[in-house]
């Protein structure tokens, strides 16, 4: 190899990890600028306050490996269920353990089909012990739904809440970008889209590792013979031998820029994203770096907010948080992520659901001093409460916990 070809091949690698770091970079302000900009929340027509009951009217395993179950849900009260925005979930308070029914947990799980006055349906994924932790339980909402809650139990769930979802503009293609049970809010998103805008764009890239863990199958391939405009996508990671492309999947490997690139028109789209961290991480800087407008990529990743926040103005070392009710002071050391995580660590029992300032489940009564959020909350927050997910300690706190 000749010294001026050397030199431009150094000269190209060095260029292409400046891009690289300029694109995480870009993001990381964007996303910063977005979170501190975002509207306050807009509250749902025809929502209920606190806790409502639904009865369970059906439930079916949505794929192969019986690892994703839908549950039908209609309102016991039989009046009539407000529209909500594709994409949003419901909060809900389970009672895994009959000896505890003044202990409840609670969960978040997305509606998974368009809005319906009548019954609505979520589907929820069983968590397992993580992978090389066998001392570790699984997911104890998601089993206890799969294991224990059959046809005609009743269940008690908040009104739709959360801040994902679908742009109602028919002029703006969308493309739904989901990994694994991430498939729920954009299942909602599409069968919206496509029952009220049928001539809108809809590109649904859809990644999990195999055919059974593929749900919804019967119901997409419906979608794309149904619907001209809408197009499916689905890669496989780790195919299994009877899975054959071009039927069962059209991409082996992962959903990345470069099978955006290749399988989108040009023009401007509206991306949404719904997936595991690794995928956030990957795709969000990756399509601000193509020069995607920030406004243009929303997301949501599973359990508590995945992505790096801005650091709130927050006490230093030594801050005093009062549980009242609980009776204890404690000394807020500022290792803990947020209040939620720092009462937790010290075994003070608390509410939580989405972890990420979405569902109110841990709105407490704050009783004097003054909290900072990672980011602005979804929730719409009470005069004098404040959400322990995302706050942090500014001065001495008093809390009702």
């Amino acid at each position: 190899m000749t010294g001026p070809m050397l030199l431009f091949l150094i000269a190209a690698a060095l260029l292409g990890q400046i891009g690289v770091g300029a694109g995480i970079a870009f993001w990381r302000y964007q996303r910063r600028r977005a979170r501190f900009a975002a509207p306050a929340p807009v509250a749902l027509r025809g929502a209920w306050a606190g806790w409502r009951q639904f009865r369970v009217v059906g439930r079916q395993y949505e794929d192969a490996a019986k690892s994703q179950c839908s549950f039908h849900l209609a309102p016991l009260d039989g009046k009539p269920l407000p529209p909500y925005k594709p994409g949003q979930f419901l909060t809900f308070r389970l009672t895994p353990d009959p000896a505890a029914p003044d202990r409840p947990l609670v969960r978040c799980y997305s509606l998974s089909d368009q809005p319906d006055p009548a019954r609505w349906r979520i589907t929820v994924k069983r968590v397992p012990a993580p992978a090389g932790r066998a001392d570790l339980p699984p997911g104890v909402g998601s089993g206890y739904l799969h294991d224990w809650v059959q046809a005609g139990d009743v269940l008690d769930a908040r009104a739709p809440a959360g801040g994902f979802w679908l742009d109602p503009d028919p002029a703006t293609p969308a493309v739904l970008i989901a990994g694994g049970i991430g498939i729920t809010p954009m299942l909602s998103m599409a069968a919206w889209a496509l029952s009220h805008q049928p001539d809108r764009a809809v590109h649904l890239f859809y990644g999990v590792r195999d055919g059974a863990e593929l749900a919804f199958g019967e119901t997409l391939a419906a979608f794309a013979r149904t619907h001209p405009a809408f197009h499916l996508h689905r890669a496989f990671s780790r195919p299994r031998p009877d899975d054959l492309p071009g039927r069962d999947f059209e991409t082996e490997g992962r959903i990345d820029l470069a099978l955006l690139k290749k399988s989108l028109p040009h023009g401007r789209h509206q991306f949404y994203i719904c997936g595991p961290q690794t995928m956030l991480e990957s795709l969000v800087p990756a399509l601000l770096g193509w020069g995607v407008p920030a406004g243009d990529v929303h997301y949501e990743a599973f359990g508590p907010a995945s992505l790096p926040t801005p650091q709130a103005e927050v006490a230093g070392a030594l801050a005093e948080v009062h549980f009242a009710r609980s009776g204890r002071v404690l000394a807020w050391d500022g290792r803990a992520a947020n209040l939620l995580d720092f009462a937790e660590t010290h075994g003070i029992a608390t509410e939580s659901g989405c972890r990420a300032g979405s569902c109110g489940a841990c709105e407490t009564r704050l009783v004097s001093g003054e909290v900072a959020y990672t980011h602005p909350p979804d929730h719409d927050i009470a005069p004098g409460h404040c959400l322990l997910c995302l706050a942090k300690p500014v001065t001495a706190l008093e809390l009702e916990a």
